[in-house]
């Protein structure tokens, strides 16, 4: 974890942080044993008293790129673990062969570690897959089958759906739930050696079809699907589902606290019934985990919808799962956003219990804060048009540029200064100059002085323009012994002060202008198609001008371009002699109403 999100922003109390803290002074967990890696009741009662306070986890499905509300059940997960001195795992839940791939796990993993966060604790190396488990998961299967908790079903799925009921009736038991366990054992070892087809049969867990808690109706365990799997190949063909996978992987790896979503709670009778009859067989240890819900991280301007995602990239309205519009681990990597920016994110909006919607203005305004520190200072022109200063010759000497020089950083005076140079002409902002100023414009208009940033004080005489009107030229005098830094800087009173980059030593650069993907603040609201509110202004590429300080800037840099805003050298399009920068945000919220 980095120093600003330890120091800078205190821990806030919330309803998880009560429950550890009452877990851990009432000792709930403080006998149990850890045998050094996951395993069943048996392994961890050979082990030795867990090091670990508490164990947590972060159980990604390995099926697409991790987005922003990932990162605050990263920062949470991982973050609860570092303070309360326990550790958390990184587990892929990889139950779904069809849907998953290497691709993804390594990109999760890049993911964890750029936030700030590792896996491995106490010498450990805690990155696990619930793939590993899927022997285990059978053989508990088994168990409840010869317990009389689950049966084969062999409905068809539009039977099984009928029959479940709904929240008003009660579902319907199905006519081979009175078979018998070892007629159901030996269906089952029927469906794991491919003697039925894809879909004939189902495992499920034997508990009431009556329940008034839907998911407590049967729910089914297992199925049959002839998919090759990441990590197990083609090992089996019935795969679990993932309600009954998952409190098995929490219980081998000795999780205290399973942390989800709201939408999981219904699922939580489920988790613990599940638990509690493994836990009678003695097949997992005791005491168990317990599930905890929290709400999930809502952002306006924003979709987290993998599914959604996937056909922004496949249909190619954005550039990929790194386009730096995107609400992904890597596209905010890549449009500038820091691991301590998105820490202190996830700090500031806290855990509930209830939905909510989080303005997008909360996320970069904790990159602004984040960034402001410590972002070296640099002058750009993203909107150039020429000034020439028509007594320069006369004035400094022709041909003549003289040295100008500002702090990397305002308030970081080790960090040393800048240097460049100005010369004749320099180019400026276009919107710098107007030929007749609206009441409050300070900047360039005939017979207004103002000062060059860093330089020296000039007065407007006019501009050039084409045929269309648009100014291709400003002109103005330098007014001389007005140099910032000297004794007569301050002769000139003006109340403008402009920046500026010099034609003499400018570098010239791609800058990428990203703005928020979607022009509502809820692109789905009222039944409406996301794609109808894409932001068609989301990205504009202009060639600007940056001062010769960034000639040697290297990809994934951050600055502040004064007056503009925070940027950052393109992570893949960046080089020397080719410089990209990305506008990461604004110096404020452009969207406040």
């Amino acid at each position: 974890m980095t120093p600003l999100a330890d120091k800078e922003t205190p821990k806030t109390s919330n309803f998880l942080r009560q429950i550890i803290e009452h877990d851990l002074n009432a000792a709930t967990y403080a006998g149990r044993k850890w045998g050094g890696s996951p395993g069943d009741a048996a392994h961890h009662a050979a082990g030795q008293p867990d090091p670990a306070k508490v164990r947590l986890r972060f159980p990604p499905e390995p099926n697409g790129y991790l987005h922003i509300g990932h990162a605050k059940s990263i920062c949470l997960n991982f973050g609860l673990a570092r303070d309360y001195g326990g550790v958390c795992h990184l587990r892929f839940d990889d139950t779904n062969p069809e849907k998953e791939d290497t691709e993804y796990v390594d990109s999760i993993k890049d993911a964890v570690q750029w936030l700030g966060f590792d896996w491995h604790n106490n010498g450990e190396n805690n990155l696990f897959q619930a793939s590993d488990y899927f022997d285990f998961m059978y053989r508990a299967a088994e168990y409840l089958i010869e317990a009389g908790h689950a049966y084969v079903d062999e409905q068809t799925a539009e039977q099984m759906r009928l029959n479940r009921g709904d929240f008003v009736k009660p579902g319907t038991n199905s006519p081979f739930r009175t078979r018998s366990p070892a007629e159901n054992l030996a269906r089952f070892r029927e469906m794991r050696d491919g003697k039925l087809p894809d879909g004939a049969a189902v495992l499920r867990a034997k508990i009431d079809m009556a329940s008034p808690n839907i998911n407590m109706r049967d729910p089914a365990i297992y199925r049959i699907r002839r998919a090759h799997h990441h990590n197990t190949g083609d090992k089996w063909c019935i795969y679990p589902m993932y309600t009954y996978a998952h409190p098995i992987e929490d219980a081998l790896e000795q999780i205290t606290h399973s942390i989800c979503t709201l939408e999981f709670e219904d699922q939580r009778p489920f988790y613990d019934w599940l638990l509690d009859r493994l836990a009678e067989g003695g097949l997992i240890a005791s005491p168990h985990p317990r599930q905890y819900e929290f709400a999930r991280l809502n952002l306006t301007y924003v979709l987290t919808s993998k599914r959604k995602l996937a056909q922004l990239v496949n249909e190619k309205r954005v550039s990929g799962w790194d386009d730096p519009r995107m609400p992904t681990i890597v596209g905010l990597r890549r449009r500038g956003y820091t691991p301590e920016a998105i820490q202190l994110f996830a700090e500031r909006i806290g855990v509930t219990k209830s939905d909510s919607w989080i303005d997008y203005s909360t996320l970069e305004g904790a990159l602004r804060d984040t960034l402001d520190p410590i972002a070296p200072r640099a002058m750009a022109v993203l909107d150039p048009v020429k000034l020439v200063l028509t007594n320069w010759d006369e004035v400094m000497g022709a041909g003549k540029l003289d040295d100008c020089s500002a702090p990397v950083h305002p308030h970081l005076p080790d960090l040393g200064k800048r240097n460049f140079k100005i010369g004749k002409e320099v180019w400026i902002e276009s919107t710098d100059y107007e030929e007749t100023p609206p009441k409050g414009f300070f900047r360039l208009f005939p017979g207004n002085k103002v000062r060059l940033k860093y330089g020296h004080v000039i007065e407007c005489t006019g501009a050039t323009k084409d045929a269309s009107g648009k100014v291709t030229e400003v002109q103005a005098t330098l007014i001389p012994d007005t140099k910032s830094g000297t004794p007569g800087s301050d002769s000139v009173k003006v109340k403008g002060v402009i920046t500026w980059v010099g034609v003499a030593d400018a570098v010239q650069a791609e800058v990428r202008l990203y703005d928020r993907l979607f022009t509502e603040a809820h692109p789905e609201a009222d039944g409406k198609d996301f794609l109808e509110n894409l932001n068609a202004n989301s990205l504009s590429v202009v060639t600007a001008y940056v001062e010769p300080s960034l000639a040697s800037a290297t990809a994934g840099q951050r600055f502040q371009f004064e007056r503009h805003g925070y940027f950052v050298t393109d992570l893949k399009d960046h080089a020397a002699g080719k410089a990209v920068f990305n506008r990461v945000t604004g110096m404020k919220d452009s969207w406040v109403k």
